[in-house]
């Protein structure tokens, strides 16, 4: 008697960094290489990455791939026909958590699923989907970008507002690239952590 082998599963590749760490390049450089290969390929984005085009996930080199840009997951479901062998996401912290059955369901229908998107948000705290798709990667990735202020790896990204850094309390989203983004190192990042830990610990104290 013999046992029935089970339909292979997919894999799931995660690329994760700063803004200007090569996240984008790196995703259309698989992608692209998946296609020389002769597999059947597919890309996403968010909708709200819209800043250079919207029809395309491109890279700050200028590098390019058409992409289907995408308010929900389910729509990444919809729009996957059962020939696609790839499938590239980007930007993946601007999903909902929802995403995360979302790329499981494509890895067991036997996907291979490489996702881009940034760990930290400007507040360096990790960035919404992202830490339970590291946790369930069969590959990452982690790429470092550098530091506008003094040259060395940056994994930080730094808001910057009419050239001040940001607040830790502003909005968590703010689309854009190098007019409010620097890249830097943990030595020349800065945001008002200090004053937030303290209010939590204030708070923490009088209950």
């Amino acid at each position: 008697m013999f046992l029935k082998k089970n339909k292979p599963k997919g894999s799931l590749e995660v690329i994760c960094g700063s803004m200007f760490s090569g996240k984008s390049e790196e995703l259309i450089r698989r992608l692209k290489r998946s296609q020389i290969a002769k597999q059947n390929t597919l890309a996403f984005k968010h909708n709200l990455d819209d800043r250079k085009t919207i029809e395309y996930v491109i890279s700050h080199s200028g590098n390019k791939i058409k992409a289907f840009a995408v308010d929900t997951v389910k729509l990444i479901l919809d729009l996957t026909p059962p020939e696609i062998e790839v499938i590239g996401i980007d930007e993946v912290q601007f999903f909902s958590m929802d995403i995360i059955p979302v790329v499981l369901k494509l890895v067991s229908m036997g996907k291979k699923v490489i996702i881009a998107g940034l760990d930290l948000d400007f507040r360096g705290i990790p960035f919404g989907p992202i830490p339970a798709l590291l946790a369930i990667a069969d590959k990452i990735t982690k790429l470092n970008a550098i530091c506008v202020r003094c040259g060395a790896e940056a994994q930080h990204t730094q808001r910057l507002i009419d050239g001040i850094p940001a607040k830790f309390h502003d909005p968590i989203v703010l689309v854009g690239a190098e007019e409010c983004y620097e890249a830097r190192c943990r030595n020349c990042y800065s945001i008002d952590i200090h004053d937030f830990i303290e209010k939590y610990e204030q708070k923490q104290n009088s209950i």
